[in-house]
């Protein structure tokens, strides 16, 4: 079974901040389908201003750190691969006007959302109706997929995650009677869904429900009520600066309950900006830094090389989807409908994230979800969640 795997460099040059502007800009040149022998050319979105900016840098920098491997390993059938890229500003009315720029002005084979999920919601609709093949790297809607035969989802939808949430709860700290506290998005709807689910069949209780809203800064109410209520832990799912917020307000509150966490908060320079008031607090996402498979391994040290930032997930992720498209080319071939075949028929696929056995019929990924610890200011890998069960898209 012909595995994609990431090449380890001694060297990486800085990459390569691809043009954009506010709606857009793009790079790379040359036949984006499959006549000639020019440029594949793979469209790619993150925001790059904007709240989201930290994670859309993060993400363009893992994408662009692929394509340069690719390439530098001989591109597809010796064409190399050429990301057409835009900024979204976490607009979801960019997203569609990006979508459609790239599948009817720069002609593109396929694409990966480096974004949220409202912006890959829209441009995916977009990609479906043109049948570009579109991978979203690290939005975890469970609607994503479900748009069409031509959308594929890399990191596991929040559902599977909020249920790995629960299970970790339970496992790791034995808890029966936790608190929500959750951001009131697609991301934070869809994680608690799935916690409340497993959280159920585990016999746990949940003592009390908050949601916030982007920018929250007042999180000493909801702290105080979980406390009130009998809280025996809190699950948090923020994102980095309601994250920061959140971690104040809780050692104002003077609370010492386990928070478990998600993948919101796993982006570079969380643990900088928190500091010791992270320490403890566990989470759930798809990069496990303490692997010792050499595609994460050769990841880490490659990024670490080429940028000024740490890697995170967004990161990983990103970069893991790139590799997936042109694992997808090389079983299927470089037309839009031959990328859509080839994604299917990949199996045991390896990249920075791990591990996937490949893609549920529906297009979800399919892989453990790993855990992740701030102990004494540093991360470490506090084991992973594998139960078919949990895993099931």
């Amino acid at each position: 079974m012909k595995t994609i795997r990431v090449v380890g460099m001694a060297a990486v040059a800085a990459a390569t901040v691809l043009g954009t502007a506010a709606c857009g800009g793009s790079s790379g040149g040359g036949a984006g389908a499959s006549g000639g022998g020019g440029d594949i050319k793979i469209g790619f979105f993150t925001p790059k201003t904007g709240p989201s900016a930290p994670d859309g840098q993060s993400a363009l920098a893992g994408a662009t750190l692929a394509e340069k491997q690719v390439n530098d390993a001989g591109g597809v059938d010796g064409r190399k691969i050429s990301l057409v890229t835009y900024d979204d500003a976490s607009d979801p009315k960019q997203g569609a006007s990006i979508a459609t720029k790239l599948v009817t002005q720069d002609n593109v084979v396929a694409a990966v959302s480096g974004s949220y999920s409202p912006q890959t919601l829209a441009a995916a609709a977009i990609f479906q109706r043109n049948k570009v093949p579109m991978i979203s790297a690290y939005a975890v809607n469970p609607g994503i997929p479900a748009t069409g035969n031509f959308i594929f989802q890399a990191d596991f939808n929040g559902v599977v995650q909020g249920r790995a949430g629960a299970q970790a709860l339970a496992d790791k700290k034995h808890a029966k009677k936790p608190a929500i506290i959750a951001i009131d998005n697609d991301f934070g709807k869809a994680l608690v869904t799935g916690f409340k689910e497993q959280a159920q069949k585990l016999g746990m209780t949940v003592v009390s429900e908050a949601r916030n809203q982007f920018g929250e800064t007042s999180f000493e109410p909801a702290i105080r009520n979980a406390v009130a209520a009998g809280a025996d832990s809190i699950y948090m799912v923020q994102y980095v600066a309601e994250g920061k917020q959140f971690l104040l307000a809780y050692q104002k509150v003077g609370a010492d309950l386990p928070i478990m966490s998600t993948e919101g908060i796993d982006s570079a320079g969380f643990l900088d900006s928190i500091g010791d008031l992270a320490n403890g607090v566990m989470w759930t996402t798809n990069l496990n830094r303490q692997s010792k498979a050499p595609a994460t391994q050769a990841f880490l040290k490659d990024f670490k090389a080429a940028n000024s930032f740490s890697p995170d997930m967004v990161a990983a992720s990103s970069h893991d989807a790139v590799f997936l498209l042109v694992e997808g080319m090389k079983k299927g071939g470089v037309t839009p409908e031959e990328i859509q075949k080839g994604l299917m028929q990949v199996k045991d696929f390896t990249g920075a994230t791990g591990t996937m056995s490949g893609f549920s019929p529906d297009r979800l990924v399919i892989k453990p979800v790993q855990l992740q610890l701030f102990q004494d200011g540093k991360i470490v890998s506090a084991g992973e969640i594998s139960d078919p069960e949990i895993l099931k898209p």
